[in-house]
């Protein structure tokens, strides 16, 4: 028992980041391997020839098997319908050819482990495509003959399918990435993001160091205040934004009409119905929301500064501008360089907000590169160009981190500790 005692100290470290570990690796490092992935792939889910990544030819036999059964079905009733010999004939021959293809598929195609989907050369994708063809073209001759028949439009509809169970390799290389970099509206969206971004947390950043510094003095009621602030922050970003829709209302919405009658709108209902008001409507919302985030983390930083300080420099002389100029922003580095980048982070991709509030519009002109690359990816469902754009992402957040670390100086490896 003492061996195993002592191992599991030696390794309790181990131990207790194990499960941390796995979480980061399931929910971050795995998604970010996928989304590499497709981004190389013309994958799209509404097309069933390319719902997946492939690199070399396959043959969906479930779908191919699925044509085959409704063409015997229609078959079946076309007999029902003819009168003519030769039209007789003509459907046993069709029937079959779908006998032999099945025969074809089941002996020659499919897998000893029953997929739906097996991989096939390119001989055996031809010899498939033929027998297709061949079918089609039996299938055309007998709906020219002179008789009476179920549902030809149908049927030909159905044969027409065949083509989707064959799929082709959708890898595209950087073909993904080449049409991110040509899409203007990629070019918009990304545009309007960073100004939003830019504008928005520089405010946040203003308004929450001023709130951090109210909230750090001592004063009566003090922790009431702190609570009271943090009410914005804790509410869920859709339901602030639709509180926000209703006063931005150009029949009811108060802040619509204040806005009115001191001139910044022309009209109530030109809120949110111009580009321009619609990303100060959206601005607002965000600053409102998330300025106690900025200020909590600000706060936090206030916090570790000692009171030595500030009361040796006022015997020096110095003033509050002076204190705050060269003691509180100096050790305050580490805590802004902390909060912009969170803050960066979390406005490059808003979405929930502006999806609730204004959809994109008016015209897309407030659609974020976080709302095109969702409506992308679930709405037109390619993800392939959908992951090509989330990662121009990634590399745009990139380098404002990288922008921030050389702007504030600061020591991310830990070199001067």
């Amino acid at each position: 028992m003492s061996k195993l005692s002592r191992w599991i100290d030696r390794q309790s470290g181990y131990i207790l980041t194990f499960p941390l570990v796995l979480i980061i690796v399931l929910f971050s490092i795995l998604p970010i391997i996928f989304t590499l992935q497709y981004s190389f792939f013309d994958m799209q889910l509404n097309d069933r020839s390319k719902n997946d990544t492939y690199l070399s030819p396959q043959v969906n036999l479930a779908l191919n098997q699925e044509n085959v059964d409704y063409l015997q079905m229609y078959l079946g009733f076309d007999l029902g319908y003819t009168k003519n010999e030769a039209t007789i004939s003509k459907i046993n021959e069709i029937q079959a050819s779908l006998t032999e293809l099945e025969n074809y598929m089941h002996d020659e195609l499919a897998a000893s482990d029953l997929r739906a989907i097996v991989e096939v050369s390119e001989a055996e994708q031809l010899d498939l495509a033929a027998r297709h063809d061949a079918i089609i073209i039996q299938l055309e001759e007998l709906y020219a003959m002179d008789d009476e028949f179920y549902s030809p439009v149908d049927t030909m509809a159905v044969a027409g399918e065949f083509d989707t169970a064959i799929i082709e390799p959708n890898f595209s290389g950087a073909d993904n990435f080449s049409r991110v970099v040509q899409d203007r509206r990629v070019h918009s969206t990304l545009l309007f993001t960073l100004i939003f971004t830019v504008i928005s947390v520089f405010l946040e950043l203003v308004l929450g160091l001023t709130l951090a510094i109210i909230m750090n003095q001592a004063f009566k009621g003090r922790g009431l205040i702190r609570t009271m602030s943090l009410i914005p922050w804790a509410i869920p970003t859709a339901v602030a934004a639709l509180i926000w829709s209703y006063l931005y209302n150009g029949s009811s919405g108060i802040i619509s009409h204040v806005f009115s009658y001191i001139g910044l709108i022309q009209s109530p209902a030109a809120m949110l119905n111009s580009s321009g008001n619609a990303l100060m409507g959206i601005i607002i919302a965000d600053v409102w929301k998330t300025t106690p985030y900025m200020a909590l983390l600000l706060l936090g930083g206030l916090q570790t500064i000692p009171n030595a300080l500030y009361e040796s420099s006022s015997l020096d002389g110095a003033t509050r501008w002076q204190q705050f100029r060269h003691i509180t922003l100096p050790l305050l580095k580490p805590s802004i360089f902390v909060a912009l980048l969170f803050r960066t982070l979390d406005a490059f991709r808003i979405l929930d907000l502006i999806l609730v509030l204004t959809g994109g519009g008016p015209g897309g002109t407030t659609e974020s590169i976080s709302l095109y690359a969702y409506r992308v990816m679930f709405s037109q469902t390619r993800f392939g160009y959908g992951s090509a754009i989330v990662l121009v992402m990634a590399i745009v957040v990139g380098l404002i981190t990288f922008a921030y670390i050389k702007a504030l100086d600061v020591d991310v490896l830990g070199k001067n500790v």
